[in-house]
């Protein structure tokens, strides 16, 4: 599976900005689709993850102010953010995961920056 992350840019504090990322591949075995992100000096974390059934987590510090939703053929996943913070700063990456074998792919990030 290769995945392909857009949409990161330059945002001003409480703005708005919508990551998508798109899967090729064996995305027929694609169970979740998720988005991390990793700032300058920590670890990457969880931001939310969709499965191919719909369901949803979100990490405690985004949840209210992002929305994951994905494609029916699981091709694509997308990522809304609202009143971005400039501690969302980071770069942030999709994540698929496969059954059977739980594989993980990762792709390669985009930045985005929220000034205050």
């Amino acid at each position: 599976v290769q995945l392909q992350a857009s949409g990161g840019g330059v945002v001003q504090a409480g703005g708005s900005l919508r990551l998508s990322c798109s899967a090729s591949g064996s995305i027929f075995n694609i169970y979740a689709l998720g988005w991390y992100r990793q700032a300058p000096g920590k670890q990457r974390e969880l931001v939310a993850v969709i499965t191919r059934g719909g369901s949803t987590n979100y990490a405690d510090s985004l949840k209210d102010r992002s929305a994951i939703s994905r494609a029916d053929a699981m091709n694509r996943v997308y990522l809304q953010m609202s009143s971005l913070k400039p501690e969302d700063t980071a770069v942030y990456y999709c994540k698929a995961v496969l059954l059977p074998g739980h594989m993980e792919y990762w792709g390669k990030g985009t930045l985005v920056t929220v000034s205050s």
